[in-house]
C-alpha cells in the first residue's frame, strides 16, 4: 500500500512538473503583428505636402496604408526580451495645381523598415503585462511619381534612412499564449498600436 502511495505521489509530481513546463513561465519565444497611428514615415508625408504647397503644387486624396509590424522577440532573461521589428508602410496621392486642383499626376510613397529591438517586461503575470520597447534600425524609403500632364518627366527614387520606435507604455492581457497588446509612444510603429502576440 506504501509503494502504490509513493507511485501515485510520484507520478502526481511528475505530471505537475510537465504542467510547469508548459505554462507561461517556460515560454522563450513570441511573435506579434499590429497597426499603428502616427508613425515617422507619415510625418514625412505631412511635411512633403506642406513643401509641395510652398512650391505651388499639392497633394489630394491622400491615404495611407500602415504602419503594418511584424516582430520577434527572444526572452533572454525574466525581464529582457531581444529580437526585432519589421514595419511596412504606404501612401498614395494625387498631385494638382490650382484653385481648381487639376491632377497633374499620381505620387506613392513605399516604406519598409528593420529594426533591431529589446523589450523590457517589468510585469509579467500569467494573464497580464507591462513592458518598454526600445528598436533602431533602418527604412528604405521607394517614392515616385507618375504625371498626367507630359510636360513633366516622372521621377522614382529610393534612398535609406535611420528609423526607430520608443514605445514607452505598453500593455498587454489576455491567455498566457495568445495576448493583445496597446502601446503608446513614438516611431515608425506609430505613437498609438494595437496588435495581437503569441507566445511559445
Amino acid at each position: 500500500m506504501k509503494k502504490l502511495l509513493v507511485m501515485i505521489v510520484a507520478a502526481m509530481m511528475a505530471t505537475t512538473s510537465v504542467q510547469a513546463q508548459n505554462g507561461y513561465e517556460d515560454t522563450k519565444h513570441e511573435v506579434g503583428v499590429s497597426y499603428g497611428y502616427l508613425s515617422n514615415s507619415q510625418w514625412i508625408d505631412i511635411f512633403e505636402e506642406m513643401t509641395l504647397i510652398i512650391f505651388g503644387s499639392n497633394l489630394d486624396n491622400e491615404t495611407f496604408i500602415g504602419p503594418i509590424s511584424a516582430e520577434y522577440f527572444y526572452r533572454a532573461k525574466k525581464w529582457l526580451g531581444v529580437g526585432g521589428i519589421l514595419t511596412y508602410g504606404h501612401s498614395t496621392q494625387d498631385v494638382v495645381s490650382g484653385k481648381e486642383k487639376i491632377k497633374e499626376g499620381s505620387a506613392s510613397n513605399t516604406y519598409i523598415t528593420l529594426m533591431p529591438a529589446v523589450k523590457f517586461d517589468w510585469l509579467r503575470k500569467r494573464y497580464f503585462g507591462m513592458y518598454s520597447k526600445l528598436a533602431v534600425g533602418a527604412t528604405l524609403r521607394s517614392e515616385s511619381v507618375d504625371y498626367v500632364n507630359p510636360k513633366y518627366d516622372n521621377y522614382s527614387e529610393s534612398a535609406l534612412h535611420v528609423n526607430w520606435q520608443v514605445s514607452l507604455l505598453g500593455l498587454e492581457f489576455g491567455s498566457p499564449k495568445v495576448r493583445g497588446f496597446f502601446e503608446l509612444g513614438s516611431g515608425e510603429q506609430g505613437t498609438t498600436i494595437f496588435g495581437l502576440r503569441y507566445k511559445f
